[in-house]
């Protein structure tokens, strides 16, 4: 029974850690990285998005992109099995707002623009202003609804902790 809540209580915090983490990624995308490559001019943009591009892939990105809704399943699924149905059904609420606002829009949007922009030729300033536009609507979109599973998330531990 304890070690149930403590592999459970790790799994909760786990996904709000991991939500907050890849829901900052996004925010500071839009409030800073890509306000300062504009700035900074389509010359310069260009190959620090492709660099970004490559950067991005590694273990921590991935840890936290993949890895929250997955926990947030997880989680979802440890609360119910422990009688707690509307913290249960929170986790899994956050994981199917994650996955459908942020984790689906970066497979068939983002990383499609991003896979053009590695490979685009020509002018920099036709490149970044076929690029950053639809881009940053898309990243605006991933930041609104990660935050949004943040919340329902916290939501969910909030609820859960008030059951113990």
């Amino acid at each position: 029974m304890v070690e149930m809540f403590a592999l459970t209580a790790i799994a909760a915090f786990a996904t709000v850690f991991l939500t907050g983490w890849i829901a900052g990624l996004f925010y500071a995308y839009s409030v800073s990285v890509m306000l300062a490559m504009d700035s900074a001019g389509p010359e310069h943009a260009v190959p620090v998005m492709r660099q970004i591009n490559i950067k991005i892939q590694n273990p921590v990105f991935f840890l936290s992109f993949l890895g929250t809704p997955l926990v947030g399943i997880i989680t979802g699924v440890l609360v119910l099995i422990d009688g707690q149905t509307l913290p249960g059904l929170l986790f899994l609420a956050a994981a199917a707002v994650y996955l459908g606002g942020t984790f689906i829009p970066t497979i068939a949007v983002n990383i499609p623009l991003n896979n053009a922009l590695d490979h685009a030729t020509g002018p920099a300033t036709d490149i970044w202003t076929a690029f950053a536009p639809r881009w940053n609507r898309w990243n605006t979109l991933r930041t609104l609804f990660s935050a949004a599973s943040l919340l329902v998330a916290a939501l969910a531990l909030a609820f859960w902790a008030n059951t113990w």
